[in-house]
Order: C-alpha cells, then structure tokens, then sequence
C-alpha cells in the first residue's frame, strides 16, 4: 500500500480527558464504565463540537488482566432523540491514519452533501486505533526517517539500493528496540476487538460502521470476529483480501501508473493554462525533466526526486488534487518557481512525525507473512520497473522496505468471512489507484454485502465527496437499512456514473471547454483525502 502523500487531519492531537479502564476478555467484549467526556483540545475544527476520552483496553486481549493501553475517542452526540439510531463509528484508513476528526468528519461531510438526518440520528465516534496519534502510546521510531532530501527511489545500481537497504533495516531495528513489546500487539484483530471495547464502553448492542481504504478491513476484521454485533457497515475503497499485504503494494504499482498518466493528459487536455504540453507523452516528459533536475539538486534545498513523487501522488489519490498539483507544476516550469513546489510539499505532504509511516509498517508486518528473501523484493519491483510501471514502483518498496526486516514474522493472516452478519454496502471506483476495483468484487464475495460500482471514478475512497447518487445510496442505507437489490454473482448490484474531472478556474480554460458543463471545479478537496489502505 502507501504513503498518506494527502492531507492528514488531528495528527497528534491531544486530548483533555482521563483514561477509563475497561475490561475485556478475549472475545472481545467489555463491561460498560462512565467515560471521562471532556472538550477536545488541538483545536482541530472538525472536533469545535466533540467532545473526547480516553478508554483503556488490554494490551494483550488473550491476557486481559494484564497491561493496559489507551484508545482516544471522540463523538459528536445526536440531536434528534425520536429517531436515535446508535453509534457511527469511522475509520479512515492507513493503516495509522488518525481517525478522531471523523466525528465531526463524517457529521460534516454528511450535512455537505445534503443528509443532515445521519448526524441527528446518531452518536458518530471517531477514533484512534492503539498507537496512532492520541492514543497511548503513540507509535514512533525515528522521526527524522523521511525528512529531505532523502536518496533517489530509484536504485540505479546495487550501491543505490545498499544504501535504501541499510536506511530501511535501521527503522525497523528503530522500532523494535523502543516499542518491541507493543509491536506484536498491533494487528488488524487488536483494533477491531479495540472497536468492540468501544462499543461496550458506549453501552451498545451494536454498531453501525464506516470504513475508508485500509477501514475496510478493520471493518471486515470487525464483521469476522462479530458478526452479531453488526448493525450497519460501509465499506468505501475496498482492500483486496488475496493481497495482504505484500501483493497488494505490487498491484497498487500499476494502478498508481495509470493514474498519474490520467493526470498528465489533463493537464495537456488544458495546456493553455499550463503550457506543460499538448499530448500526455509531453506532460510525462516535462515531469520526468524536473524529476532529473531535482536528482541533481533538490529544488529549493528541499525537494529531491522522491519529494517530487510524493508531492505530485496526490492527483493519483484524486482528481480533486489536479488543478492545484499542475498549478505548482506549471509555476516551476513556466516560471522557474521553486517556491511553489517546496511550499506545496510542506503544506500539503512532508510531515515531521513519523507515527502513521511507523503505525504503516507495524499493522501489515503482524497481520501477514512478508518475504524474507530481499532478492523477492528486488526482482519484483525490478520487473515492474523494466515493464514500463516507473513512477510508484520503487518508491512503494522503501515505504514497506522496514517490514523485510521487522523482528518477527507476522500472521498467520486472518481469514475474513463475516457469517451472520448483517449485508454491508460496499462502494467501489472503477479507476481507485490506492484500492483497485477488484478489491471491491472480492469483498463482496467474502461478505453479506451489496456492491455498488463508480464507473470511471479515479478518487480514491469517493463518497460522501459530492457524488450524489453514492451519497444518497449511503445514507439510505444508515436512515432506512435501504440497499440496492441483489445481483447474482460478485460483479456490482448497481452503479454509479462518476462525476467528471474538473475544469480549471483559469479564463482560457473555462472559454476553452464550454462543453464541459456540469464539471466540478474543486481548488483543494472538499475534505480530507483518505491516503495509504
């Protein structure tokens, strides 16, 4: 999988709570205790009307008497008690994404797109997962890992590659010489029996629940473990089960490819704005030019080429992230702006906290068998490489590269079948480079479940982003348990049309493409992206 290279919400943020201690045994389950709700602080806006706590939960559910850790939750309550529903609660993904803004997240994003009665009718909970961010202890290594200007992705002899080798073994040894104990207590099961520690602490039967890239599944780990308790599950971007996890990060190499070529042929689409080129060969070649450069001396001091792929990642995450990624592109091309580029990077990728790449790597080295054997890694990576796959492949690598070297072996891999429970609604796009579309087919085919399709969506994990007739679908579901009808087979139950790509704010474009009515025109995002499965 990979980097979160998108805006990332309420990392590190604190909270202004006592921990609550709960019991749980290896089942799972907890007896309710009075939460300590307190006023969030960090002054993350999507949590202006939370409130937050900490709960504590076994560090080992299969000794639940003995260490405890802390899970950092937040909610958002209701407001309509004729029509109360329960608790929504979020993920958005990573592995290591903060997931505590989602309270106010997804209350936002529902009202934002028109559904107002999915926040009135639920206690919409956000967390995050055992390690990440607010949660104690939080996971990290070496927070100086990624910072610029790192050594070229791209190893162009064995001494390049020795060099990303011995950086990569050295996290890991980082890793497990601070935070071994915890490091084997950080699966996939862990943070969904965490879930359920929640639900109890909240005094819930069940839980209704919405996952995001990576969330989908912790939520289908969720729905394995407790089918029963289940009253509602969305899954939006759909991991593909048969790749965990080692296979999956090969697959997203080609779908990153397609994507990023996506990318450059709209910018030629309007190079009357950008002037970068007028055939998506041209665009290619215009970045690949800036890549060479910036190998040779990091623009601004600050972006070498592995900055530059991160930064230009967003628009294979969305197509939200088009106009301003081509605006910077065009800003240094045409006009020699540095500024543009480093400021963006800053902004919008570099983070000084290495919590959510540490949590990365933790998660997918303990849920799964990983190769051993570098020369696995080398010669795959090197044939995708050879077979025209350049702009993700190498760096996906050194994003897993710590797990080849983690102190144990993980697994064995959970096998997700969720018998019981009740059907989920599984939305998948047809162009997702971060969880391609066949995730979404194979979760349907391990789930009860209703899968609906995106033809031609390229945005990664798209509902609740402007879409209506996903939109709809999705709070339907919540409001009135409402899914599409059954189709035979594991292909979608019904479909969505993907809205089209935006048109840019620039005048000639807008002359330039009168056509397009109907477009949307996102500057930034209308929320944040959800990065990395």
């Amino acid at each position: 999988m990979k980097r979160l290279a998108v805006i990332t919400a309420a990392a590190g943020l604190s909270i202004a709570a006592s921990a609550v201690a709960v019991s749980a045994s290896a089942e799972g389950t907890a007896a309710p205790s009075a939460i300590a709700w307190a006023k969030c602080a960090g002054g993350d806006p999507y949590l202006a009307n939370a409130e937050c706590a900490q709960i504590q939960v076994p560090l080992d559910y299969g000794h639940p008497n003995g260490k405890k850790i802390s899970v950092a939750i937040s909610r958002v309550k209701h407001t309509d008690d004729a029509h109360y529903k329960g608790v929504l609660i979020g993920n958005p993904g990573g592995p290591g994404g903060s997931g505590l803004y989602l309270s106010g997240g997804l209350a936002s994003w529902f009202s934002g797109v028109g559904h107002d009665e999915i926040p009135a009718d639920y206690d919409i909970i956000g967390f995050d997962p055992r390690g990440v961010g607010a949660s104690r202890p939080a996971l990290t290594c070496d927070p100086h890992y990624s910072d610029p200007v790192r050594p070229d992705y791209v190893p162009h002899s064995a001494a390049d590659e020795a060099v990303w080798l011995k950086k990569s073994k050295a996290y890991a040894q980082a890793c497990a010489k601070q935070f071994g104990w915890l490091l084997p207590h950080l699966r996939t099961t862990d943070a969904a029996r965490d879930i359920d520690a929640i639900r109890s602490a909240l005094g819930q039967r069940q839980i209704s629940y919405y996952g995001f890239s990576y969330g989908t599944y912790l939520g289908a780990t969720y729905g394995t473990l407790f089918p029963q308790r289940v009253r509602h599950m969305i899954l939006d971007g759909n991991v593909d089960d048969r790749g965990v996890w080692y296979d999956a990060q090969l697959e997203q190499d080609k779908a990153f490819e397609r994507n990023i070529k996506f990318f450059f042929g709209w910018v030629a689409k309007y190079d009357s704005v950008y002037h970068l080129g007028t055939t998506e060969a041209k665009v290619e070649q215009a970045y690949y030019a800036i890549r060479a450069k910036a190998a040779k001396q990091a623009i601004g001091g600050k972006v070498g080429p592995d900055e530059l792929d991160d930064t230009f990642l967003n628009a294979g995450y969305s197509t939200g992230w088009y106009e301003p990624t081509a605006d910077v592109f065009s800003a240094y091309v045409t006009k020699g702006d540095a500024s543009a580029i480093t400021d963006f990077y800053e902004n919008y990728v570099f983070s000084s906290d290495d919590n959510g790449f540490a949590m990365y790597n933790a998660v997918q080295a303990a849920d799964a068998r990983w190769p051993r054997n570098w020369s696995k890694w080398h010669n795959d990576a090197a044939k995708l490489y050879d077979q025209g796959y350049h702009y993700n492949t190498w760096g996906n690598v050194w994003f897993n590269a710590p797990v080849a070297f983690w102190p144990f072996q993980g697994g064995p891999k959970l096998k997700i079948k969720a018998k019981g429970m009740t059907p989920a609604l599984l939305v998948q796009s047809t162009l997702d480079a971060a969880t391609p579309y066949p995730g979404g087919e194979e979760m349907h085919k391990l789930l009860p479940s209703r899968l609906v399709a995106e033809i031609g969506g390229k945005t990664h994990a798209n509902t609740l982003n402007g879409n209506a007739c996903l939109d709809d679908k999705v709070a339907a579901y919540l409001a009135t348990d409402a899914l599409p009808k059954d189709k035979p087979g594991n292909g979608p139950d019904t479909t969505c049309q993907a809205l089209p790509d935006p048109v840019p704010s620039g005048a000639a474009a807008k002359a330039s493409a009168k056509s397009s009515a109907g477009s949307v025109t996102p500057r930034v995002p209308a929320r944040p992206l959800i990065g990395r499965p």
